[in-house]
């Protein structure tokens, strides 16, 4: 009997066993009727964990007949325990790790001091909520709309008491939906019950619908920022997929508007074929024009955020800057603002304040530093517009954060200081870079995709193409070869290498304008490892093919400069050049099939606790790298050592005269390990052309990962799990703006037309 006829069999049985029918399930599983029947009758095979998971929550089954259920699907070996709750143990530990990085994030981000603005909300109602009916499901159909007016602290009950789990949240730029998505989390997670989802923040603004669904970029999504879940769990899949598939996962999609255009009705279909609960932050206008394009966010209320009034900031801003003492302690350098406020509620200034990012910046910029007097943003002359007040805050935002030392950040970080006007151009760079890739995650990998793709892989090829020719320099003059042969291998090598390392890489990540993505493996020496099988096809094919090419090109290299050396003449230098070739492609080739088996058998996800950030992600990434240097540096050159000796004297006969290099393993083993790590190895690429290229053309600063540290630790910039984001979008259009303006510190504007 198939898995696919037990499994159906197992499912009748079980369905018959409650009383229910196929339609019965289909509603309480969100199972469709015709894959229950397929799966009952044989014609679905191989059904998804996810599925099986939902039919079992459906039946209710205990610990038993579930794991009946899952060994009939092939999910689960015999006599190996299906969980109670299914994958309750990975959500709770995603869960603590959510919660210590959004408490951290929430600190960084001083939230709480002295304490949060207030954030208030309106019930959103016409075209943009779904029909009430559906929104309240079955069991409330017939009441009253929920009436979800309230404020920051009530969140998550507010979320709680949509029965559909559906949210969207609008408001105006500035108006604080990030914050409130942060607020969510922590407040959702406290009250969490073992059977809950996971809240986890996505920003939603780097989908691209048309390219991965919602589950598979989630999991991605999910796997960067928490490397450990890409460890496979029950049949095969990575725990991240597991945690997706089975709904264990409650999706906080922050940004919707910041999808590229033409992007967000397909984006708004796919989230509408995703049945269940998620929250939602869009702009109003954007949401709208989905909406008129498509159809409302199916069975999800809407509520809109309503503006700061005058009394909050009476509330908050004078408790942000110290006391001025004398006759009227309790005044202080905005007290006057806020009077002339009151008298002139439509005031420009008035205006402006009315979202939680200006009132920061404001705050920064006036609150923070004791010699700036906002009593100058009531200037109408000066500031008539609340466009040109907004300006002002955001261009005096960056010279106020750099004007005094950042926070403190691990005791082993060295401090640095940096240039306001540099910092600027820096930070400028990189805000230009992101509207360039239509993305809000400035990610350390992706750093090297601000150059052209043709760029990118001349780079790279000459890098890896020096460091070739580099070390067999070294070995040819240590093995005492009379000078200039030396030179003249060590060129034939670089440059065979460069072209041969140049084409790979245009062929596998520039021609798709792609970056070399982080592992989220490690080599583990000792013990034994959890080896992910299926990904590693390409990179081996790639691999085995640059090994052969290389190899080829460059025993007919040398077996002609051997032949020009003995004046043999052409036809046999041509025939020799023939012979090492074939001889060469076969080593080379063999070695590098060998050495990235053996490195893919030594590979292991890493630990399920290790939620990273960018700093850490990158320092992950390097160990990796340097590991496998040192693993397949000698591998491969004790392969191509070994195996171009056995090669040799298999094929001396049949090809004729053969010249082999000694050597050939030394070189190749430590020179092709360095030229990999330059070119496929996202570590690689980073110190390639974040570290030297993007310095060297003053794009970036030398110390690039502790420029962005700094950068975060001031309040410019935010971390969203592995990537780095600016604090509002707002200020990276801003900069990005003023990049295209004023390219460099102290040029010239450029002239509009």
């Amino acid at each position: 009997m198939t898995v696919a006829n037990e499994f159906g069999d197992e499912l009748r049985r079980q369905r018959r066993n409650k009383e229910m029918s196929q339609e019965r399930l289909a509603e309480r599983s969100e199972v469709s009727v015709s894959t229950i029947r397929g799966l009952e009758t044989g014609r679905r095979p191989n059904p998804r964990l996810s599925t099986v998971e939902r039919l079992a929550d459906a039946l209710e089954l205990g610990p038993e007949d579930r794991a009946g259920l899952m060994i009939a699907a092939g999910l689960l070996d015999p006599g190996q325990p299906a969980p109670h709750a299914p994958h309750a143990d990975l959500a709770e530990q995603l869960a603590q790790s959510v919660a210590a990085r959004w408490r951290h994030e929430e600190e960084q981000r001083r939230v709480q001091d002295p304490f949060p603005l207030q954030v208030r909300w309106k019930t959103v109602a016409g075209p943009l909520t779904d029909h009430w009916t559906t929104i309240l499901r079955p069991a409330k159909a017939g009441t009253d709309p929920l009436d979800l007016d309230s404020r920051l602290e009530q969140i998550a009950a507010v979320f709680r008491d949509i029965p559909s789990g559906r949210l969207v949240v609008l408001g105006e730029p500035g108006s604080g939906k990030t914050i409130l998505a942060l607020r969510f989390v922590l407040d959702y997670l406290a009250s969490r019950d073992p059977a809950d989802p996971v809240p986890v923040i996505f920003s939603i603004g780097a989908w691209n619908p048309t390219e991965i669904t919602l589950r598979d970029w989630l999991t991605d999504k999910l796997t960067r920022d928490h490397p450990g879940y890409a460890a496979p769990g029950p049949g095969g899949q990575s725990l991240a997929t597991a945690l997706v598939e089975s709904n264990r996962i409650l999706p906080v999609l922050d940004g919707f508007d910041e999808i590229a255009d033409g992007l967000r009705r397909p984006a708004l279909e796919a989230l509408n074929a995703f049945p269940h609960p998620l929250l939602l932050t869009s702009r109003p206008d954007e949401y709208a024009a989905a909406v008129a394009e498509t159809d409302v966010l199916t069975a999800a209320a809407a509520i809109r955020l309503t503006d700061l009034t005058l009394g909050d900031l009476a509330d908050y801003l004078p408790l942000t800057t110290r006391k001025t003492g004398g006759a009227h302690p309790a005044e202080n350098a905005w007290t006057p603002v806020l009077t002339a406020l009151h008298k002139q509620p439509s005031s420009p200034l008035a205006t402006v304040l009315k979202t939680p990012l200006m009132v920061s910046l404001a705050r920064t910029v006036y609150s923070d530093t004791p010699d700036h007097d906002p009593t100058s943003l009531l200037d109408t002359q000066r500031f008539d517009t609340p466009e040109k007040l907004e300006d002002h805050l955001l261009d005096n935002f960056l010279p106020a954060v750099y004007r005094g030392p950042h926070a403190r950040g691990p005791a082993d970080e060295p401090r640095r200081e940096f240039d306001p006007d540099r910092a600027r151009h820096w930070l400028g760079y990189l805000a230009h870079h992101l509207t360039r890739q239509k993305t809000p995650d400035l990610a350390w990998w992706r750093l090297g995709n601000g150059l052209r793709p043709a760029t990118r892989t001349l780079v790279t090829a000459v890098s890896a193409g020096l460091v070739m020719a580099l070390v067999d320099c070294a070995v040819g003059f240590a093995i005492g070869l009379p000078f200039p042969v030396p030179f003249l291998d060590a060129t034939a090598v670089g440059l065979l290498s460069a072209l041969v390392i140049g084409i790979a890489y245009w062929l596998m990540f520039a021609v798709k304008d792609m970056p070399v993505m982080p592992s989220a493996m490690r080599l583990r020496i000792r013990g034994r490892p959890v080896t992910m099988h299926g990904k590693t096809g390409p990179r081996h094919l790639i691999g085995l093919l640059g090994g052969v090419v290389f190899g080829f090109g460059y025993g007919f290299a040398v077996g002609l400069f051997y032949a020009f050396h003995r004046k043999d003449g052409l036809s046999a230098g041509l025939h020799l050049g023939l012979a090492d070739g074939v001889v060469f492609s076969l080593v080379f080739g063999g070695a590098v099939g060998f050495t990235f088996h053996l490195l893919d058998l030594m590979e292991t996800p890493l630990d399920i606790r290790s939620a990273v950030n960018p700093r850490r992600l990158l320092i992950v990434n390097r160990r990796a790298a340097t590991t496998q240097l040192l693993v397949g540096a000698p591998v491969f050159g004790a392969v191509v050592g070994v195996g171009g000796d056995i090669v040799v004297d298999l094929l001396q006969g049949p090809l004729g005269p053969i010249v082999w290099l000694r050597a050939a393993g030394l070189v190749s083993g430590l020179g092709c390990a360095l030229a990999y790590t330059v070119a496929v190895t996202a570590w690689g690429q980073w110190l390639v052309l974040t570290r030297i290229w993007l310095p060297l053309t003053g794009r970036l600063p030398w110390a690039v990962i502790t420029f962005l540290d700094d950068a975060y630790r001031r309040g410019v910039l935010r971390q969203a799990g592995a990537v780095y984001q600016f604090r509002h979008a707002r200020l990276q259009h801003h900069l990005a703006q003023a990049h295209q303006t004023f390219p460099t510190p102290g040029r010239a504007p450029r002239q509009r037309q």
